[in-house]
């Protein structure tokens, strides 16, 4: 199945509605350049706020579904498209997660992923703000394919990819906000972050013989220079579109899920999997302790 995926990569300011409206209008940029699924980049809404940890920043937070993705609802409904929507979600007084609303392209609200893997980095207090997602890996059956979402931090994580994959994926979305730390003056390591960003995720198209879509944020924020460079991937990991670091970008690329037979049987992977061997996996480390 041959389908069009639009790519949203932007910066954001500090008013929410701007930063709405903003990807809204890049929606219907993509949508109006053939997209068939449109993917927004983690926490679009907002600022990245986790570069801090204040309470006030829960305010910033909604139920899922809401208001918010009541308003993509009626825009995926009106262009006749999937999107998926990264959001800051309330579920419970003192109980917030990191989530993901897929919407289907007749409006429908298909359900939610919340973030797996919490980071607690400088400059990324993840872990005051979010509990770790309860609902398990994601698939959603849509219009337009089978389709797999995890976000940020879970693409450090060969399990969830291949997780989702073997749930039957047919193209792996990350919503992502990283960037360089502005204080960093080694050009090395931050082209090592980089790189290794990007090469860690097309390891999972690899591994997985999946297509992978990751949409980053783009611009300044407070010490965080967010790198963009949001890109698609094949099966075999090629690049298929790379954003620049630095400017805002709507990107609609052609994805053929079919290829995947070709690349799962030319390097069957799942074929040679030895499930018998991997219980150590689900230890911390294995040692004695």
């Amino acid at each position: 199945m041959k389908v069009n995926v639009g790519l949203v990569q932007m910066s954001c300011v500090a008013d929410v509605e701007t930063n709405i409206q903003k990807a809204i209008q890049k929606t219907r940029e993509a949508a109006e350049k053939g997209a068939n699924i449109v993917c927004l980049q983690e926490l679009f809404t907002s600022l990245y706020f986790c570069d801090v940890e204040d309470p006030n920043n829960f305010n910033l937070a909604e139920a899922i579904p809401g208001p918010t993705t009541e308003r993509f609802q009626d825009l995926a409904r009106e262009l006749g498209i999937v999107i998926i929507a990264s959001l800051f979600e309330k579920r419970a007084k003192g109980l917030y997660h990191n989530t993901t609303a897929v919407i289907d392209a007749d409006g429908s609200y298909l359900g939610k992923y919340r973030k797996m893997h919490i980071p607690d980095d400088p400059g990324y207090y993840e872990k005051y703000y979010f509990t770790p997602g309860d609902l398990g890996y994601k698939v959603w059956d849509t219009k337009f394919g089978k389709l797999g979402v995890l976000i940020c931090w879970d693409q450090w994580y060969p399990e969830a990819a291949r997780i989702t994959s073997l749930m039957g994926a047919e193209i792996l979305f990350y919503p992502t906000a990283i960037g360089w730390d502005t204080t960093e003056k080694s050009e090395i390591i931050n082209k090592e972050q980089y790189d290794a960003w990007q090469t860690i995720q097309r390891s999972h198209a690899v591994a997985n013989g999946v297509h992978v879509v990751s949409v980053n944020r783009v611009g300044r924020e407070a010490d965080q220079q967010f790198w963009g460079g949001s890109f698609v991937a094949n099966p075999h990991g090629r690049l298929l579109y790379l954003a620049s670091h630095d400017k805002e970008e709507v990107h609609v690329q052609e994805i053929d899920s079919e290829v995947t037979e070709y690349y799962r049987t030319t390097w069957p992977y799942f074929r040679d999997r030895r499930i018998d061997s991997y219980q150590p996996i689900t230890k911390r480390y294995i040692d004695e302790g």
